[in-house]
């Protein structure tokens, strides 16, 4: 298990990465990519759309050119407080402090359930996405983004060190251990690195 893959050292990460996150984070997964994945699914005007590890709300910006009914979760207090920042506390989201690993919300209640950036951090993420299937419709989806597996040896020790990099092998494994029906795999990434992240659309039933 990698050094992030820790909840209170994600948290203290985040304490002082959010303070610069919204730059560093461009850097990896672009604008162009959050288009690529959320044109991977169809979002209508009235479906209610969760986004966990919400971040700073970098994905949710763009969920919300979709639908006005979309809910953020993250662990880091700091990044929840840049989110709101940027949307109001009264805004078109309604933010929560919570665990991906226990979501806190009923059975059956988003159409999707989008998480990009955050599946590395889970110690569990297999009780996590069980979570994402739990708390999604019977006929939604689950949308993960996380980072590809590197080819390269001594990048593959770097990762295993810091966090959870993963190929489609171990996706496959993780997605039906969870109990989904069906998914799919689709890479994408920057002109620099085409294959840096992986994206997950899995379907409950």
């Amino acid at each position: 298990m990698g050094i992030l893959e820790n909840k209170a050292r994600a948290r203290l990460f985040y304490k002082y990465l959010s303070k610069v996150y919204d730059t560093v984070n461009t850097l990896f997964w672009t604008e162009e990519m959050r288009g690529e994945a959320v044109d991977l699914v169809e979002i209508e005007p009235d479906d209610c759309v969760l986004d966990v590890g919400c971040g700073t709300g970098f994905a949710t910006e763009e969920l919300l050119r979709h639908t006005e009914d979309v809910h953020g979760l993250d662990q880091s207090a700091h990044q929840l407080e840049k989110a709101r920042e940027k949307f109001g506390t009264d805004g078109p989201v309604q933010f929560y402090r919570g665990d991906a690993e226990r979501l806190p919300f009923a059975d059956d209640s988003f159409d999707l359930v989008w998480s990009s950036g955050s599946i590395e951090y889970w110690p569990n993420p297999v009780t996590a996405l069980r979570e994402c299937r739990r708390v999604v419709k019977p006929t939604g989806a689950v949308l993960i983004v996380g980072p590809n597996y590197p080819e390269s040896f001594i990048f593959q020790k770097l990762a295993d060190a810091i966090m959870l990099f993963y190929d489609e092998q171990e996706v496959d494994r993780m997605f039906d251990d969870a109990g989904f029906a069906s998914f799919e795999h689709h890479h994408m990434g920057p002109s620099y690195s085409p294959e840096i992240a992986l994206t997950t659309l899995a379907y409950p039933d």
